[in-house]
């Protein structure tokens, strides 16, 4: 396939290009280029990015390749709302790939990861019951983890927990991935309280807060 002309043909529906540290999962704190997709077929009663459902405005594939060349990263991620709903998202991987990024796919795990680009790191949100989206889980995605890929927990109470660590060690977690991630759900649950329960279950996990809301709680382009 030409690429040139593929990335052409290829149109995605982009709520924001950004520049921002990582906030979450392996490179937290590392510079990145976030590439936010529109769209999501979940509604998470926690979501943060829920102006990212609408709108957006139309680019070419190239034409979010060069906006992203522009910051000259390293890293690169591309996020929603949930960016598989949108069928340009894996040539937009591709893509990025190929121009040299390290890059990764914030993705629920609700729809297919099979055909994610494999250079891809793919971080999976594996959604909790007080999520009120734990029945869109799409449990065959685990097959399809490589160890570089990463599996997250977004944990509101203590119920979540007790399911995040069934589910760990259900699906030997810690032995497909090298990093399995739980987050307290911002405003829900004290971090300091997710700390002691994963401590005092010696938990092959980590503890992971949102780097970008303890630096600039929550405000646009971050």
């Amino acid at each position: 396939m030409n690429t040139a002309v593929h990335q052409g043909a290829t149109a995605l529906r982009i709520t924001e290009i950004f520049y921002s540290l990582q906030g979450e999962a392996r490179t937290v704190g590392c510079p990145t280029v976030f590439v936010r997709l529109t769209g999501c077929p979940l509604r998470c009663v926690y979501c943060d990015t829920a102006y990212a459902f609408t709108g957006g405005t139309m680019m070419a594939l190239s034409q979010v390749v060069s906006e992203v060349a522009e910051y000259k990263p390293r890293y690169v991620t591309v996020t929603g709302g949930e960016p598989l709903a949108q069928p340009g998202c894996l040539p937009l991987l591709s893509a990025l790939c190929d121009a040299g990024y390290e890059v990764s796919l914030e993705t629920s795990g609700a729809l297919p990861v099979q055909a994610v680009d494999p250079r891809v790191v793919k971080v999976l949100d594996l959604k909790t019951p007080a999520s009120g989206e734990a029945h869109r889980n799409d449990y065959r995605n685990l097959a399809c983890l490589a160890r570089h890929d990463q599996v997250k927990f977004v944990v509101c109470d203590r119920a979540d927990y007790e399911w995040a660590r069934f589910k760990l060690d259900e699906y030997s977690l810690a032995d497909r991935v090298d990093d399995v991630l739980l987050s307290p759900s911002h405003g829900q649950l004290a971090p300091r309280e997710l700390a002691e329960w994963i401590l005092a279950d010696n938990l092959p996990a980590r503890l992971q807060l949102q780097l970008h809301k303890l630096l600039w709680n929550d405000e646009p382009g971050h």
